[in-house]
């Protein structure tokens, strides 16, 4: 991606490249709060002769992340990433010691949602191959290319799969180390979401989708218990039911212009997506009126 500066023409900024893979590590970790909403648990996390380079929590969907740095490209994603999954598996016990040490708090087996876990490659750039190799719909593993720039920028840019429809599972049987791992990790889907409820709600959800995808750069994100609309950070999430969409708008209450009060306020109560405001509809009646306070959650959490 070519980046320039306006002035009365363009200045193209050159990018600056990394030297070393400790350099991406630590501007990562750094900021790894800002760029994947992660806390991090440790740095160099080494186990049974394996280094992690960065282990990580995801509060949102209570699991463990690894992350792993690269500068050079020769590397295969699927293996290495199903090592380290395998690793965690294998060793709950650690891997919670360590979050329990490092955070200063109590973490049980059964607080953690291991069927979330995945690993995260960061590298200033990925072979034609490696993109290829995540192309399965249910692949619990991200690759984002990182760019740094002259002019002080850095950028953070996940790769998409394009279309993906086959199952990690199709190849799981020819490798032990996947076959495991596919058994006690779950990577979700918009269609598992939408398999029981009816035609009139998935109508209604696909039109509500598409309003939100047209307000800007938003990414579509199927969690375990709803569907995240992401941008920087999550503005809405979507639990469709059999006769009705239930939706959280992440906002802190108060921060919530809704004259007609159609939300609730759940900021005291337990609920599953982000923010204090929930509400539940069954039909396009107030279409255009969720859709600016949706509007306002975009404003508020975009990066």
């Amino acid at each position: 991606m070519a980046l320039y500066k306006i002035d009365k023409s363009l200045e193209y900024i050159k990018e600056k490249a990394f030297k070393l893979e400790k350099e991406i590590q630590e501007l990562t970790e750094n900021n790894l709060k800002t760029i994947f909403d992660l806390e991090i648990v440790k740095s160099e996390f080494a186990l049974n002769n394996f280094r992690i380079d960065t282990l990580a929590f995801d509060f949102e969907s209570n699991s463990f992340v690894i992350l792993e740095y690269k500068r050079n490209q020769n590397f295969s994603v699927i293996d290495q990433g199903y090592a380290y999954l395998a690793l965690m598996l294998n060793n709950k016990a650690d891997f919670i010691l360590e979050f329990n040490e490092s955070q200063n708090k109590t973490l049980k087996r059964n607080d953690v949602d291991w069927s979330q876990s995945r690993v995260i490659f960061v590298s200033p750039k990925f072979t034609n191959y490696q993109r290829e190799a995540i192309n399965f719909k249910d692949l619990p593993i991200e690759l984002w290319e990182v760019k740094r720039y002259e002019n002080n920028s850095v950028s953070y840019d996940q790769i998409q799969k394009a279309g993906a429809q086959e199952s990690i599972k199709t190849i799981s049987k020819t490798d032990q180390t996947i076959d495991k791992v596919a058994k006690e990790i779950k990577v979700y889907s918009e269609e598992e979401h939408l398999e029981n409820v009816s035609e009139e709600i998935k109508e209604l959800y696909d039109k509500m989708k598409n309003a939100i995808l047209n307000f800007d750069e938003i990414e579509v994100k199927p969690k375990k218990k709803y569907i995240a609309f992401v941008t920087g950070r999550n503005v809405i999430d979507i639990h469709p039911q059999k006769k009705a969409l239930k939706m959280w708008i992440n906002m802190t209450i108060g921060e919530l212009d809704d004259p007609k009060q159609i939300t609730r306020d759940v900021s005291s109560t337990g609920h599953w997506g982000n923010g204090d405001y929930e509400l539940q509809i069954s039909s396009d009646e107030n279409f255009e009126y969720i859709l600016s306070l949706i509007k306002q959650s975009i404003n508020r959490n975009k990066k």
